[in-house]
């Protein structure tokens, strides 16, 4: 009769199985938009983003983003919550199985009875299960199990961000060794006029006025090339501390390595449909599940307002030894069923229940505007491209006339047939032309970088979910 008992106990428990609650919709629509709006870059294959620095012939610039995502606290604490989130979703899945403690124990006892006085020890093995009937544990695992694929994205797009932060910083630190190049320049021509000017003046060949404006030209340019290497010297010691290279060693680097021309970088194939860009991005990944925990944690908390059912036995040997003799006997024991319905908790249970659905809208709305971002940033970085590469040939045309201009008036102003009026400003719209190339291809630099961030920076989103096991 008692195995009847239990077997319709199982029968009667794995009917209820069926029963479970089911959270709101794990996915919801990203309601991204159905094409872009900004000219793609299609003039050239797909890179392969994870390894996309070292193909722009700058081994430098690859050493150093490793070495800067090896000692980054933000990859580091990724790492650590991706640790986290396994144990997290273990736990959570062994509370589906049965749990199996052993126990031991020795005493020793005189009673007034007709039991003589004797030592008992026992060993058994206890065990205990409930058995989910309404998928409260369930939940608790998927909800564990999106937390902890969201936790490897994190790690990735941690990864991400730092190998931008370190190309963007790297980019400038060229471009202002460019500028450098420039000021000095500009700084020795604008002392050299002034030495010839000094001399015109003490033939008497040149004012007083144009001797003053002479030298004061020189000192601006020697100040802005003290200025130019002052922010240089910045950028050295800011790319030493993300990298943690030493300044010394980072500086001989910098000497004997050849700069990339970002200009002419690996070209980033964007798919024509913004879903595929932003299913390549781990942020938009983590906030898609972020919405599957929070799904889970909904039919958890809706799980806990109904009935559990619980099953516990245990088997074990005991023995009883008295005046020399010993007495052996084996245990078992199956129960008992044990059933707890809620009755009443002051309204505790449902108000989880509605925290769980506030989290849960709060999850979509943050995964919605992570897709808007996404899609900004894309957008954002395209026009940034296609802007820079429509600039370029108008910036080179005209710093090539305006050198031309300059070295005219230079020469004209030698021979004593141009003011230092002329030449002057026709240094200052060259030394602007200089700047504004190098600038540009500073901010195309960046829109590469941005684009590169944008793109996911290689992250590949997994087909489906990962296996669920318990």
């Amino acid at each position: 009769m008692s195995i009847f008992l239990r077997a319709t106990a199982l029968a009667v428990a794995a009917t209820l199985g069926g029963c479970a609650v089911q959270g709101p919709a794990r996915q919801v629509a990203s309601l991204a938009p159905q094409q872009w709006q900004a000219p793609l870059p299609h003039n050239g294959s797909q890179a392969n983003l994870a390894a996309w620095w070292r193909g722009q012939s700058d081994d430098l610039l690859a050493q150093l983003i490793e070495s800067a995502q090896a000692v980054s606290p933000s990859v580091a604490t990724a790492a650590a919550r991706i640790a986290q989130s396994r144990a997290e979703r273990v736990a959570a899945g062994a509370a589906l199985a049965p749990n199996v403690d052993a126990a031991a124990s020795v005493s020793r006892a005189n009673q007034q009875s007709a039991m003589p006085m004797g030592t008992t020890s026992q060993a058994a093995f206890n065990a205990s299960w409930e058995i989910d009937i309404f998928g409260a544990n369930r939940a608790a695992r998927d909800a564990a199990q999106a937390r902890m694929e969201s936790a490897h994205a994190g790690w990735h797009d941690a990864r991400v961000s730092v190998a931008a932060e370190v190309a963007n910083q790297y980019y400038g630190l060229r471009a202002c060794e460019q500028l450098l190049a420039v000021a000095q320049q500009d700084a020795r021509s604008r002392a050299d006029t002034a030495r010839l000017t000094e001399l015109s003046a003490g033939a008497g060949f040149e004012s007083p006025a144009s001797l003053a404006l002479a030298r004061a030209s020189a000192a601006d340019g020697n100040s802005r090339y003290l200025a130019q290497r002052a922010a240089c010297d910045i950028d050295v010691k800011v790319l030493s501390a993300l990298s943690a290279v030493a300044e010394q060693e980072l500086r001989r680097k910098l000497a004997a390595a050849t700069p990339a021309i970002a200009a002419v970088a690996p070209a980033i194939a964007i798919p024509a449909l913004p879903a595929a860009t932003l299913s390549q991005r781990p942020d938009v990944f983590t906030a898609e599940r972020e919405v599957a925990a929070a799904s889970a944690d909904v039919g958890n908390a809706e799980a806990q307002r109904y009935p559990r059912l619980s099953l516990s036995g245990a088997i074990g040997v005991a023995n009883f030894r008295s005046d020399g003799e010993n007495t052996k006997t084996d245990t078992w024991t199956i129960g008992p069923v044990a059933l707890s319905v809620p009755v009443f908790d002051a309204g505790r249970r449902r108000a989880n229940v509605e925290s769980a659905k506030a989290r849960y809208a709060a999850a979509v709305v943050s995964y919605r505007a992570t897709v808007r971002q996404a899609v900004s940033e894309t957008e954002q970085a395209l026009v940034n491209l296609d802007s820079t590469a429509a600039r370029a040939g108008d910036a080179q045309t005209a710093l090539q006339g305006y050198r031309a201009n300059y070295a005219a008036v230079d020469e004209r102003y030698k021979n004593g047939m141009a003011s230092l009026f002329e030449l002057e400003d026709a240094r200052r719209t060259r030394l602007a032309a200089e700047q504004t190339v190098i600038n540009l291809q500073r901010e195309r630099s960046a829109a590469w970088v941005a684009l590169y961030r944008a793109a996911g920076g290689g992250f590949t989103a997994p087909a489906v979910p990962m296996a669920v096991a318990n």
